[in-house]
């Protein structure tokens, strides 16, 4: 039999986690409560919220005294993101569901997101319609919207209750089991104006025995990325679409933040990077560009995309960024250079041909590396050749075997 992590506040929402407690139950499922509430609960838990404020040495008591709730919730989020991880390790729940208000997802969220993924995560929020990406961050929680707030029984709650507690059974009880698949794993960036390079690179890796996952350099993919690099899930990176960092230094929609590029050095895997898309900066509809902007140059992908060229100056900024993650390695890096463009529509004829700018770039890489463990190979083709594709796996793969993974 199955068992759920019940998560949330049980002092003010008990009434509506006692009636969940009993859907569970209904479908056989077992249910683990943790109470996150600052004040006592109002039926006895499994784990009480005095053990998850002394993961970080926080005093419950003290907490009820300071009568702070931005505060209990930042220090119960960060004690329950310790504790979570834990009890899940002792297998004492198979999946987590949790509902709540801004404050109740806020602080239930980063515990879930420290569990791995597959394990199944729901929460029934009222923000679950809205931006999710700062609770979901680059995990697998599921959010689904409770429509009313969560408080009080009533026949629009029932159903959602209902609806939620059904989804984590089935989650539970008739989970789909993948084939273990011994392949290598491969993780690469594609953007849509680098897709042909990253085809090119996969089909080629897949023939070698490899499996390669494919992230969107959307921001939250590069991010993703990063992640799951971090946790160990790779055999090498082929991060031939490094485009994020152009949002971030521009202000683009579609930045992955200043660790981009950080988690393949720091873990010591292989990798191969490259430029792809750096000749440009992402934002939505044309009338949302900053007015800054409006004299530059722009291509529009779609009605809801605008590309906008980088310019020389930003390039070698970039080309600054990209030399001073790289220098941090203390093993092996190839970095391919395709000199006839990054990106579909950076090529001869193309609406962002700027060799100017492309050649401020790659200079401003040179100028500013200093670590001979990084390797700089510049070919005479674009970055969606398949010629260059194939070549920066193979340098991966030449990585790979060298380091004996």
């Amino acid at each position: 039999m199955k068992t759920v992590a019940l998560v949330g506040t049980f002092d003010s929402k008990g009434t509506e986690y006692q009636y969940i407690k009993k859907l569970l139950e209904k479908l056989d499922l077992n249910v683990f409560t943790i109470h996150t509430g600052v004040f006592e609960s109002s039926f006895v838990p499994d784990i009480d919220v005095t053990e998850i404020a002394e993961q970080v040495d926080e005093d419950i008591e003290k907490i009820r005294e300071r009568n702070d709730r931005a505060y209990a919730t930042d220090v119960l989020a960060k004690g329950l993101e310790i504790l979570l991880p834990k009890l899940y390790a002792q297998n004492l729940f198979d999946g987590v569901l949790s509902f709540g208000g801004t404050g109740g997802t806020s602080l239930v969220a980063p515990g879930m997101r420290k569990l791995p993924i597959g394990i199944p995560k729901l929460i029934v929020s009222t923000v679950a319609s809205g931006d999710t990406s700062v609770y979901v961050g680059t995990s697998d929680i599921i959010m689904m919207p409770s429509i009313v707030d969560v408080s009080g029984l009533n026949k629009i709650s029932k159903r959602i209750f209902g609806n939620a507690v059904s989804a984590m059974a089935g989650l539970l009880n008739y989970r789909f089991e993948t084939e273990e698949d011994e392949h290598p794993l491969i993780a690469t960036t594609m953007f849509g104006v680098t897709t042909p390079a990253v085809n090119y690179a996969r089909e080629y890796l897949e023939k070698n025995g490899y499996e390669v996952l494919v992230f969107h350099a959307t921001g939250v993919g590069g991010q993703t990325m990063e992640s799951l690099i971090a946790d160990g899930y790779f055999k090498g990176v082929l991060d031939l679409t490094t485009t994020e960092w152009a949002d971030q230094l521009v202000g683009g929609i579609l930045n992955a933040g200043e660790k981009r590029l950080e988690a393949a050095v720091d873990a010591k895997v292989p990798q191969v990077v490259s430029l792809g898309a750096l000749d440009m900066v992402n934002f939505g509809p044309f009338e949302t560009v900053p007015e800054q902007f409006k004299e530059r140059l722009f291509y529009k992908h779609n009605p809801t995309v605008t590309l906008m060229r980088t310019t020389v100056e930003e390039n070698k900024v970039l080309g600054k960024i990209i030399a001073e993650k790289l220098n941090k390695a203390q093993t092996e890096i190839i970095l391919t250079i395709p000199e006839k463009g990054f990106s579909g529509i950076d090529v001869v004829d193309g609406p962002f041909y700027f060799p100017e700018a492309d050649l401020a770039l790659i200079s401003s890489i040179k100028e500013h590396l200093n670590n001979e463990k990084v390797h700089v190979i510049e070919l005479n083709n674009a970055i969606n050749d398949q010629e260059f594709a194939e070549f920066s796996a193979q340098q991966l793969m030449n990585l790979i075997e060298k380091e004996g993974n």
